[in-house]
């Protein structure tokens, strides 16, 4: 039961979308606190979010299925989110921890809209750091033998926690194909250098097309296109000569972290949108 609600939807934009929306919350006692939406020129695309809250609590399954006819109607894709449920997040990391470190301090301090349920990595080195914030630590080896193992021990127990979101915190290892498929729009993974990289010409109409935010590090969704994932978020910051190498490095780890942070809180609550091969990120 809840009284706190997300409804998220994309569809063909036509007149009566945010009317019948309305509509239906207002009907079952639902008071809309936020309501965003955009219309995408390009695509004649129409993308809503609305968070509404009711002083009675209701069932999910029975609002959910009570809201079929009406996205039945606009031919919606849409989901409907119980915000007093924790989004809960499985967390893939290798050997560099500071996007790690960062998820889970932001967690313990109430910064970090979701719940991180266990962390995965293909080496033993953090589970120190995971296991002193209470969470559990899962040792996951991948070696060129057994990679398919790795990935059927990883959807066990993405199943097994209840897993709303996979993030890759740096993990240095390729999903399969199949597996992106699976955690399609579901994993969520950092880029350290500016995604995506345009060759040819027309490189901002390219830009465009792929929804560039910054130029910086890159958090995108996952998919079968290694880095080519729809772009979430991404931050950045200018540079001089005086910076060594390593200097570079801990900037751009800094970066890292952010704009990981961002991407997931953004899509743990529910404000990104997939267009195509870019996103609707609604603030």
């Amino acid at each position: 039961m809840t009284d706190d609600v997300v409804l998220t939807l994309a569809c063909k934009d036509r007149p009566g979308i945010v009317a019948s929306v309305s509509g239906f919350l207002a009907d079952r006692g639902f008071t809309i606190r936020d309501s965003q939406q955009y219309g995408d020129e390009d695509t004649g695309l129409f993308f809503m979010r609305v968070h509404a809250a009711a002083d009675d609590k209701i069932g999910v399954g029975e609002l959910r299925s009570a809201f079929a006819p009406v996205a039945d109607a606009f031919d919606m894709d849409w989901e409907l989110h119980d915000t007093v449920r924790p989004h809960r997040l499985l967390v893939m990391v290798s050997k560099q921890g500071h996007c790690l470190n960062d998820l889970l301090h932001r967690m313990s301090t109430g910064a970090l809209p979701a719940e991180i349920v266990a962390v995965v990595s293909n080496h033993p080195d953090l589970r120190d750091l995971v296991e002193w914030h209470g969470i559990p630590f899962h040792h996951v080896p991948v070696t060129a033998g057994d990679k398919a193992a790795a990935e059927d021990e990883l959807r066990r127990l993405v199943a097994a926690y209840a897993v709303d979101t996979v993030v890759l915190a740096r993990y240095m290892q390729i999903l399969s194909d199949d597996l992106c498929r699976e955690l399609s729009g579901r994993a969520i993974n950092i880029h350290h250098s500016l995604l995506p990289s345009f060759k040819g010409a027309r490189p901002y109409f390219q830009a465009h097309a792929r929804g560039v935010k910054v130029i910086g590090a890159t958090a995108h969704y996952v998919t079968a296109d290694l880095d080519e994932g729809p772009i979430i978020e991404q931050d950045f910051t200018r540079v001089d000569h005086s910076l060594s190498a390593a200097g570079l490095t801990a900037v751009g780890r800094d970066l890292e972290a952010l704009a990981m942070a961002r991407a997931v809180a953004a899509h743990a609550e529910n404000r990104v949108l997939i267009n195509g091969t870019k996103t609707v990120v609604f603030r």
